[in-house]
This record gives structure tokens, sequence and C-alpha cells, in this order.
């Protein structure tokens, strides 16, 4: 039997939404072993002068709880 354990992140980026959440899953990685899944919950953004000045985006990881 395996279990797994979600945690929520919020990535961020000045270039797009898909590298936010790149951002995200790169620093989950960093300290968590066995990701194996990923759903994106919502995307925001900052706006300045009509333009997209910061993407976000709130993710939730799972990966395979080990004690």
């Amino acid at each position: 039997m395996s279990v797994a354990k979600v945690i929520e992140l919020v990535g961020q980026s000045e270039k797009s939404f898909d590298d936010a959440i790149e951002n995200a899953l790169k620093t989950a990685s960093e300290s968590i072993r066995n990701i194996h899944g990923l759903d994106v919950l919502d995307m925001t953004a900052d706006v300045e002068n009509g333009k997209i000045v910061k993407y976000r985006a709130n993710v939730k990881i799972a990966f395979r709880y080990e004690e």
C-alpha cells in the first residue's frame, strides 16, 4: 500500500505561467523526493501599464510518503 502526501505552493515568474509552474516544481524538487504529480489550481498575474509583469501559479504537488 502506498500513501501520497500533497503540498501547496505558489510559483512566480516574470516570463510566463508555464515558467511559474516549472519554478514551483523545481523548488519543491530541491527538498522533496519521489514527486509523481502536480495539479495547477489557479493562475494569477500582476499588471502594470496594461502589461503582465509577474505571473503566479498556485499548484499542488504530490509525492510518495516515506516513514
